[in-house]
């Protein structure tokens, strides 16, 4: 079953051509690395993927639900940390990410979430004191909130350390095996 589809996509803005005639498909279960130069269109695809912008040409669809009309479908079943996100600095880490299962109507063990991607130590301070790594961190735990079908990670190494990084692949590697896709550009 494929989970993304993308037919001849293109997307303009003014006179840029971020996208010009894209067309793959994710199968279910697979760890689908988007891979281009910086400009190359990754965010821009990952974008209209979840519904954030619209593409001039062709069509995006997960799940089998178009990324333009359904979106909302799509991010339920859909984990994301998108590149520049923003944290609230008033907010700890633990707020961010009930605020994430929040947004989903679903349960979650906020401590478990913050434990297993590194900052438990972290849960109760506010986001604002926190380094680039930390806040990546906390978006990929946002990210994990309701054990999603589709994780789609927007460069998700920027900011993480070494150590990091190897914790953010056996992180990926786990909810493989849990049986979610994973897309992830970088």
């Amino acid at each position: 079953m494929s989970v993304i589809e993308i037919e001849n996509l293109t997307k303009r803005f003014e006179t840029v051509t971020a996208l010009d005639d894209l067309s793959f498909e994710v199968r279910e279960g697979e760890v689908f690395g988007f891979l281009g130069h910086n400009g190359a269109g990754k965010s821009t695809t990952i974008n209209i993927l979840l519904g954030f912008s619209r593409p001039t040409a062709g069509s995006a669809r997960v799940f089998g639900h178009d990324a333009e009309t359904e979106s909302k479908q799509i991010r339920f079943h859909t984990g994301s940390l998108l590149e520049g996100y923003g944290v609230y600095s008033r907010m700890t880490a633990r707020e961010h990410v009930q605020r994430a299962a929040n947004a989903k109507g679903v349960v979650v063990d906020t401590d478990e979430i913050l434990e297993r991607v590194g900052i438990p130590h972290a849960a109760d301070r506010k986001a604002g004191g926190f380094s680039k790594g930390m806040c990546q961190r906390m978006a990929v735990g946002m990210a994990l909130v309701g054990e999603p079908d589709l994780l789609v990670l927007d460069e998700p190494s920027t900011g993480l350390d070494p150590n990091g990084v190897r914790e953010l692949r056996d992180i990926i590697r786990e909810e493989n095996r849990r049986g979610a896709t994973i897309f992830f550009s970088s």
